[in-house]
């Protein structure tokens, strides 16, 4: 193993075992109590103070930065042999250690359980559900006791699944969610070397697998978005089979699916439009997008996305826009005037920052599907444009939180090197950070000073930053990608591009 391989190694079982340590041991300003008395509320025998939780985690994602670093620089190999035991071990530990990074899970588990006593989730809070007096929907912390479901009707389905197999034990409910979880994580890492070829496997370990940030956040985090991005990747590698009928009728599904989870996923089916193969294509993957999207909303009507209307214009405190709200607070401009200018200028600001990205970077294989590539071709190139569009969504969104990034995270394998992989990085870093240890209640006065402090004085403007620098960097690489022919290879970072050579 290469001096830089094991380096970057070393420092991501550092960072997970500090990671592990939070989310092993027992309730904490990071995993709120689970009600349940079990072992499994915390398998490390001693509890944290919310300075020790906030300082291990703002530790570990200092060491994962750096060792993502290391390997964005230096090509790694893939885990090769060691791949069973590796995924195994991690994956288990998910699983039994509590969630941390935010009380969302107990969320899910709440929503799970008003639908499956046959309530309504997306009308019915958990603070109004049976009288506030529910073993599982009283356990939903603030602010999000009195809000109904944001989440689509597959997410709901599955959420209730896990609520009638755990009954009234909110750990159960939790440990039921965390398996499927932990088995929509391995899903991505399946379908991921379904699409990339052997020589590019070590970036499906580093950016996926073994990324701690991505495995904090998103997997120890227990967040649905882990399974939405599963489901689009599986309907990459429907594509990638064939672009027949039959596939695409499957994918299209797979799209609504993922859309049935978290409606911002519907950005895959523009992706899988705009990937080309003809007009009869497009047309079996709206007819399988909408069979199922049909299916579900005849179940569970239309009003399931109403919460996410409503919050359509809400603004997150770590994020530079917040600067312009706090503004206005204080100017001549109405709050609710300038919520509507911040809506329009991230839309548009989103649309130039996903063109400087589509103009400097490209899937595996080069931006047009060859003859040769076939199928496959066509599944990276939709995947690519279903990156582009998040990673500017992402990077730029009013109202954003660190697992909002997963997706981007779950596709970057299928593309090139580039600077976008350093940008992503600085801004996963960044907003994981800031919302660290990630519940507002279980805090000291002087640590909850402190996180909030990071959170709303500190981070907009580093996130404002690194909007100078992204836009920066991929300008610089657009105007090389002008003098570079696409076939030269990877014009971002591993392997520099070799000029093009002038004709004679």
């Amino acid at each position: 193993m290469q001096q830089g391989t094991r380096r970057h190694r070393l420092l991501v079982g550092l960072s997970v075992a500090l990671i592990l340590v939070v989310a092993l041991s027992g309730p904490n300003a990071a995993k709120p109590d689970l009600r349940s008395g079990w072992p499994l509320d915390g398998l490390l025998p001693f509890t944290l103070s919310s300075a020790l939780v906030t300082g291990l985690l703002w530790v570990a994602y200092a060491v994962a930065a750096v060792a993502m670093a290391l390997a964005l620089w230096r090509p790694v190999p893939a885990l090769g042999r060691r791949t069973p035991w590796v995924l195994g071990g991690l994956g288990l530990l998910a699983v039994l250690a509590a969630p941390i990074g935010s009380a969302d899970h107990v969320n899910y588990a709440a929503y799970g359980r008003i639908l499956w006593l046959g309530g309504d989730p997306w009308t019915a809070s958990p603070a109004d559900f049976a009288g506030g007096s529910d073993p599982i929907t009283s356990a939903v912390e603030e602010p999000w006791r009195t809000e109904p479901s944001v989440y689509g009707p597959l997410a709901s389905l599955i959420q209730a699944g896990a609520a009638a197999i755990g009954g009234t034990h909110l750990r159960l409910v939790v440990l039921a969610w965390q398996v499927v979880v932990v088995a929509a994580w391995l899903l991505v890492r399946w379908c991921l070397r379904r699409l990339v070829d052997e020589e590019n496997a070590g970036r499906v370990d580093v950016l996926w697998t073994l990324n701690p940030l991505v495995f904090a956040v998103g997997v120890l985090g227990a967040h649905v978005d882990v399974l939405a991005i599963a489901l689009v990747l599986t309907a990459c590698v429907g594509v990638g089979r064939s672009a027949g009928p039959a596939w695409s009728l499957v994918a299209g599904g797979l799209v609504a699916a993922a859309t049935s989870v978290k409606f911002t996923y519907a950005v895959a089916l523009l992706a899988l439009l705009l990937a080309g193969r003809g007009v009869r294509r497009a047309l079996w993957l709206l007819a399988g997008w909408g069979a199922v999207l049909v299916v579900l909303h005849l179940w569970t009507g239309g009003h399931v996305y109403d919460q996410v209307g409503r919050s359509r214009r809400a603004v997150s405190l770590a994020t530079p826009w917040r600067l312009l709200l706090e503004w206005s607070r204080t100017s001549s401009v109405e709050v609710s005037t300038m919520r509507s200018i911040i809506t329009v200028a991230a839309g548009v600001a989103m649309i130039g920052l996903a063109v400087l990205i589509w103009r400097a970077t490209r899937p595996l294989g080069g931006r047009e599907p060859s003859e040769r590539q076939g199928s496959l071709g066509l599944a990276r190139r939709a995947a690519w444009i279903t990156l582009v569009l998040t990673a500017a969504y992402g990077l730029l969104a009013p109202y954003t939180l660190p697992w909002y990034d997963l997706v981007a995270w779950g596709l970057l394998p299928l593309v090139v090197p580039s600077v976008l992989d350093g940008i992503l990085l600085a801004r996963l870093t960044l907003i994981a950070a800031a919302y660290v240890p990630g519940r507002v209640i279980g805090m000291t006065p002087g640590v909850e000073a402190l996180t909030l402090g990071l959170r709303r004085e500190v981070t907009p403007w580093l996130q404002l930053g690194l909007w100078v620098v992204a836009v920066t960097l991929l300008l610089h690489t657009t105007h090389r990608r002008g003098r570079i022919s696409d076939d030269d290879g990877p014009d971002g970072w591993g392997h520099p591009p070799a000029p093009r050579r002038r004709a004679r």
